[in-house]
């Protein structure tokens, strides 16, 4: 063992100096390791854009959405360690045409990453030939449609309406993009699953005919890719207005029969006609001085007192007459008579009484125009139910020039329409 020991430490110094200088050159033989790698996705970043001067695809940190593939010869160790994440390219646009090359040398690149310098690390750059074009900046107001919302309304409540449905967005970018957006518009939908029960209970009073969910300022932003990543903030004053309408999900009756007309469509006028076409008397239906009506107790849900009071006289079933060979089961759909001038009734009807607050706020012109959509939104929605609250179907068939009305399972899908 001593013998060992003696054998590895004797001439020490001369072996401690054949250690550092083994050292040393390892050193510098790593420094001096040439290495080519490609650096996919590297971000390009643009300086000193001239005023009214502006990129397609640029970011608000002056970085394009176009990224580059970079081919970087330079000291392996450093090349090795490289990515998309620890450099970009920088292209200064001071002094440019509108249009010009693009072009990147090692003085382009700036690290990402203070332990990397790539000023002694990189020796040469090659990537693939790009022309840069500026283009005039702008700004325009971009339409933003409010579509309908998706998600559920809360337990005991219906969904109504979004108001507004379109508002304008002010924004700067692109000349082309702009226009291009301009002519698209934007949508905005909003999620109803975001708007817990608690919340609607708290603004149910029993003066007021509907629950009106005012839009907080963090769901009306909306992503514009084109312009960047960020989200973008609605700055348009109605955007304040915006608001989710809700109705308390219940069964109101109807106090009088429903008529039941018959519409013929003209090519088959000669044929099927109200002189040759009749409504057979059921269950269902009977005749009141020549009118056939149904005759049993219905209920409409999810629609005001005052839009029901207005219209539960107005309403009829129209049935659609075509040769039975066309089709077995004869279409048909709840209407209302006259419907422009119950409108206008609905929107007066507000105006003399103005028990609402939320609607009260409202400059006069923008009150009519809710109050309109408020009426249009409870005619789309217009259904029949029956008094166990199932929805009325009706089987309508045309045999032996008599119409027959019968009612079908609730179960049954049949071709109803209750819009106008």
């Amino acid at each position: 063992m001593n013998a060992v020991i003696s054998k590895i430490f004797s001439n020490w110094p001369r072996k401690f100096v054949a250690l550092i200088l083994a050292i040393i050159i390892w050193l510098i033989v790593n420094q001096t390791l040439i290495s080519t790698r490609t650096i996919n996705n590297v971000p390009i970043r643009i300086i000193n854009l001239p005023p009214g001067k502006t990129l397609e695809g640029i970011q608000t940190n002056g970085h394009l959405v176009k990224k580059l593939n970079l081919t970087v010869t330079g000291n392996k160790t450093i090349i090795e360690e490289l990515s998309s994440y620890d450099l970009e390219v920088i292209l200064d646009a001071a002094d440019k045409p509108d249009e010009f090359m693009g072009i990147i040398s090692k003085k382009s690149l700036s690290s990402l990453n203070p332990e990397i310098d790539l000023s002694k690390g990189i020796k040469r750059v090659q990537y693939p030939s790009f022309i840069v074009r500026m283009t005039n900046l702008v700004t325009e107001q971009i339409p933003i449609i409010i579509t309908k919302p998706v998600g559920e309304a809360p337990r005991g409540y219906q969904f109504l309406d979004v108001w507004p449905y379109r508002l304008l967005l002010t924004v700067q970018g692109p000349e082309d993009t702009l226009k291009r957006l301009k002519e698209k518009e934007l949508r905005l939908t909003l999620n109803l699953n975001e708007i817990k029960k608690s919340q609607l209970d708290a603004l149910d009073h029993d003066e007021q005919e509907i629950i009106s969910f005012f839009v907080p300022d963090y769901w009306k932003q909306i992503r514009v890719p084109s312009l960047g990543d960020a989200p973008i903030s609605i700055d348009d004053p109605k955007a304040k207005l915006l608001r989710i309408d809700f109705i308390r999900s219940r069964f109101s009756p109807l106090n009088h029969p429903i008529p039941v007309s018959l519409f013929f469509p003209i090519e088959t006028l000669s044929k099927l006609n109200p002189d040759t076409i009749q409504l057979a008397e059921s269950s269902l239906l009977k005749k009141i001085h020549g009118q056939g009506v149904i005759q049993i107790p219905l209920l409409l849900n999810g629609v005001g007192p005052r839009f029901l009071n207005l219209v539960e006289k107005k309403l009829q079933i129209e049935i659609i007459v075509i040769p039975q060979a066309k089709q077995e089961i004869l279409s048909w759909n709840l209407q209302l008579v006259n419907p422009r001038q119950l409108e206008d009734q609905y929107v007066q009807a507000f105006n003399g009484e103005l028990v609402d607050p939320d609607i009260l706020l409202l400059a006069p012109i923008l009150r009519e125009e809710y109050l309109r959509n408020r009426f249009r939104s409870y005619v789309n929605r217009l259904q029949l139910f029956k008094v166990d609250e199932t929805k009325l179907n009706l089987s309508v068939s045309l045999k032996k020039n008599l119409i027959t009305i019968e009612e079908m399972d609730s179960s049954v899908s049949i071709t109803t329409s209750s819009k106008l």
